[in-house]
């Protein structure tokens, strides 16, 4: 009798795993905001202030809220920043544990598309670490499905 790995576990990892990450990320946003308020120009400190909202959103548990406003953000700035946070963001709400339309692939390409269009933001190294999460998370369930398939075919 071997002990059965249970999958809820997986979740509470990955879920403590985003939670921890998106209080990073809410940081981050917070020190870049406060940032471009010394900023002369009253626009970019007007568009950063709804990174605020997104979080705003998420602790309502308003996703989709959360991910338009994270959407408007990336349309308004898609080569510079905030762009590359709001990309993060759209990551980040994608993976969240209380998302009840969690896409973990969803989220996988918007961590990539970090990397891939702001090769020179801070996020990278963010991003990165989410896609290798998510990529051994793919991997784990993948194992969890093949050791099942193995069991039915041993007739247990």
């Amino acid at each position: 009798m071997g002990t059965e790995r249970r999958r809820p576990r997986q979740h509470i990892y990955v879920s403590l795993a985003c939670v921890m990450l998106f209080m990073v990320a809410a940081c981050y946003s917070n020190r870049h905001i406060s940032l471009v308020s010394s900023s002369p120009e009253p626009s970019a400190r007007a568009d950063c202030s709804h990174l605020d909202g997104i979080i705003s959103f998420v602790s309502q548990g308003d996703f989709e809220g959360a991910a338009k406003a994270s959407q408007d953000i990336y349309d308004w700035s898609p080569n510079s920043p905030p762009g590359d946070e709001a990309l993060l963001s759209l990551g980040l709400i994608s993976v969240h544990y209380a998302n009840p339309k969690k896409d973990y692939q969803k989220a996988l390409g918007y961590f990539l598309r970090v990397e891939r269009e702001f090769p020179t933001s801070p996020l990278v190294e963010e991003a990165k670490t989410w896609v290798g999460v998510l990529k051994a998370f793919e991997k784990a369930k993948q194992v969890d499905l093949d050791i099942q398939q193995k069991k039915k075919e041993l007739g247990h």
